[in-house]
């Protein structure tokens, strides 16, 4: 596996965290929507990816 490193900081040591506010299909206003995952480094703080933690909920 490719080590990962922060392009900001060049740092190797990263995490995951979400904010909890789910993002929503737009042509579903009722629908619960799904999490997003950040990860980011531990060292400067720069995401380096955001993903949905459940697509299925967009099909």
């Amino acid at each position: 596996m490719k080590e990962t490193k922060c392009p900001k900081c060049n740092g190797i040591e990263f995490t995951e965290g979400t904010d909890f506010i789910p993002v929503k299909p737009l042509e579903k206003k009722f629908s619960m929507g799904s999490n997003k995952i950040y990860t980011f480094c531990l060292n400067c703080g720069e995401v380096i990816s955001i993903r949905i933690e459940n697509p299925s909920k967009f099909k």
